[in-house]
């Protein structure tokens, strides 16, 4: 039921700005109570014998944090004993109960992640989200036409693509299904197909391409704190005030300079820039800082791949493309199975089609995609 949360959501604000939490989850759960019911209904309309619970009445344990509460047990017997009687089972996702009987929700992803817990406590063989998409892509066919369908990809790929901007599936239910070994396919609602699956297992044919995929974050802002001194601890004296701010620091890029000073410069979601600036000047006056720089026109650009632990010159022929583009680079990092490059957020959509036609991943000839 598209925009009921929205609704519900707009009820509390009409009587207070911040609604309490506990109160909020008491409101926002009622919204799959009500599609789970409706669900079943159609189901028996159909010939089908269905029953619906909610989290609570499954005993889906979270802890207190309301509003963005985590599951720490299932107790899977009533849907075991539903299931052996014939019957479909339909459990509200995004939510539980704590130990004193409370209603919590999962927060953001967190029917996707009851899905999987669902999985998990069952041991099913499979968790399949459906979703508005025919699985995941080599990048946004909204960017490259040409993007292919995966047939399968690791999770620790998944992982990287959804933190770096990937939007099929929640982060967190990636996590769980990873941590307990099932195996998730996402698959479309409104098109046949076979979806694409995540799996522990990595492929073994020799063709496979070295990248997954292309991510991209467009929501990305750059700080510059110039003139710092270089001495010990001088990173935790900039950056800690911003992290314990709640401001989430990702990309971090530290240069000494022969004068011995120092740049500090870090990326951080744009909505909170503004903010994260506000702290940051507080923090070059204490320590006499030359200015802050704030530039709110980047993005982020990211190759995932498990291959590129037995691929070499993945990082040169990345740097490449983009020169041959004249996108200037100002901050790389990597991992064992990433690299992410900052750029201007103008040329975004020309380096993705670049590195996704430079890596090969539109070619139908990969035995890792199809169409």
């Amino acid at each position: 039921m598209s925009g009921e949360t929205n609704r519900l959501t707009a009820l509390a604000q009409e009587i207070m700005e911040h609604p309490v939490p506990r109160e909020m989850d008491v409101l926002l759960s009622t919204g799959e109570q009500v599609t789970i019911a409706l669900l079943c209904m159609a189901l028996e309309k159909r010939g089908y014998r269905a029953c619906s619970f909610t989290g609570g009445q499954v005993r889906i344990l979270t802890d207190d944090s309301h509003t963005k509460a985590r599951i720490r047990e299932i107790d899977s017997s009533t849907m075991r004993s539903q299931i052996e009687q014939g019957n479909i089972v339909v459990v509200a996702g995004f939510q539980g109960v704590d130990d004193n009987g409370n209603i919590t929700t999962l927060g953001r992803g967190g029917s996707d992640t009851t899905a999987v817990a669902l999985a998990a406590a069952l041991e099913a063989d499979e968790c399949q989200i459906f979703t508005d998409v025919k699985g995941v892509y080599t990048t946004d066919p909204k960017v490259v036409e040409s993007a292919k369908l995966l047939k399968t990809i690791t999770f620790e790929e998944m992982l990287e693509l959804s933190s770096l901007g990937a939007k099929v599936l929640q982060i967190r239910s990636v996590e769980f299904a990873g941590k307990y070994k099932v195996p998730l396919r996402v698959l479309s609602t409104f098109e046949e197909g076979s979806g694409t699956l995540i799996t522990l297992e990595e492929e073994t044919d020799m063709e496979d391409p070295a990248i997954a995929g292309i991510a991209f974050e467009r929501d990305e802002a750059k700080l510059t704190v110039a003139g710092v001194p270089d001495v010990p601890g001088i990173a935790y004296k900039v950056i800690g005030p911003v992290s314990e701010a709640g401001i989430e620091v990702d990309v971090i890029v530290q240069n000494a300079a022969a004068d011995g000073s120092n740049d500090i410069t870090f990326t951080v979601k744009r909505a909170e820039s503004d903010k994260a600036k506000e702290i940051l000047d507080t923090v070059a006056t204490s320590l006499k800082a030359n200015e802050v720089i704030l530039d709110r026109k980047i993005c982020k650009v990211s190759l995932v791949g498990v291959g590129m632990r037995s691929h070499a010159g993945i990082a040169s022929k990345m740097f490449k493309t983009l020169a041959e583009e004249n996108i200037n680079i100002e901050i790389i990092t990597t991992s064992e199975i990433k690299i992410s490059v900052v750029i201007e957020e103008r040329y975004l959509e020309l380096a993705v089609r670049a590195l996704h036609s430079a890596f090969d991943l539109g070619e139908a000839s990969s035995e890792k995609v199809s169409e």
